[in-house]
């Protein structure tokens, strides 16, 4: 079984050497690394060159000012090249324990019917570190509980069909992990959440949740996003999706809440 590690990364040269060494040291060795790059103007260059004959770089041009809708282009075209049967996603400001790779082959071996692993991931900052907790959501109709993207790893043919099925261009504000989170856990469902940490999760500033600050006006327009797209996606999939109260509030809040965006 042939792994893929999707590493995408701008100006993230203060950890993308700590992110490419744990894919390099893994234990399982049957992987390769693709690292797409929005064409950084740090110091990054000088990292990946460093690691030149271990990993393959692809420049990518940004193709908007919003973030989320980068990450998005860079994975799409990334998923593109890699040639392994799961592709692990990595955010270059994360890295993954030296174990995790070898712990996914056993667990996709032993469930051939299984598409997709999401590991619950070590929370860092400067100051500490902690566990991501898992909230338990009674409602259908509401998306789970969204995963960071360096904890998704997913098959290849499954990731293909997933961006196909997701990009819907209006969500600007809508990152990768929740989307492929609400798209395979609601709607294709073969999917297992491993209580192991196999990944480290790092809160930056200049990280997309960063300047998304709750209550702010662009924490209610994703969440006014996350409604319609959770609606869209039940609706593409021929499935009843049922508004709740917090999706008329919400719609509500953004009527009267009003910046540049």
């Amino acid at each position: 079984m042939k792994f893929s590690i999707l590493i995408t990364s701008y100006n993230k040269g203060k950890f993308i050497e700590e992110a490419i060494k744990s894919c390099i040291q893994q234990t399982y060795k049957d992987f390769e690394i693709v690292v797409m790059d929005n064409e950084s103007i740090d110091h990054t260059d000088v990292i990946l060159n460093k690691y030149s004959n271990q990993i393959s770089v692809i420049k990518n041009k940004r193709i908007s000012k919003y973030p989320a809708v980068n990450q998005i282009d860079l994975i799409k075209k990334g998923s593109q090249i890699c040639s392994g049967e799961i592709i692990c996603l990595l955010d270059a400001d994360d890295f993954f324990n030296l174990d995790k790779l070898e712990k996914l082959k056993d667990l996709f071996q032993k469930d051939i019917n299984l598409e997709i692993i999401f590991d619950i991931p070590i929370i860092r900052n400067e100051k500490k570190t902690k566990k991501f907790f898992l909230k338990k959501k009674k409602s259908e109709y509401i998306w789970p509980t969204i995963i960071p993207t360096s904890s998704i790893s997913i098959k290849k043919n499954l990731l293909k069909k997933s961006l196909n099925k997701i990009l819907i261009d209006k969500y600007n504000y809508l990152e990768i992990d929740f989307r492929i989170c609400v798209y395979t856990q609601k709607i294709i469902k073969k999917f297992l959440i491993l209580d192991k940490e196999l990944t480290n999760y790092r809160t930056v500033l200049d990280g997309i949740m960063a300047s998304n600050k709750k209550f702010s006006y662009k924490w209610w327009k994703k969440r006014q996003e996350a409604h319609n797209f959770m609606f869209e996606i039940y609706k593409k999939n021929n499935l009843d999706y049922k508004i709740n109260l917090d999706y008329f509030f919400t719609n509500m809040i953004n009527k009267f809440i009003k910046t540049k965006d």
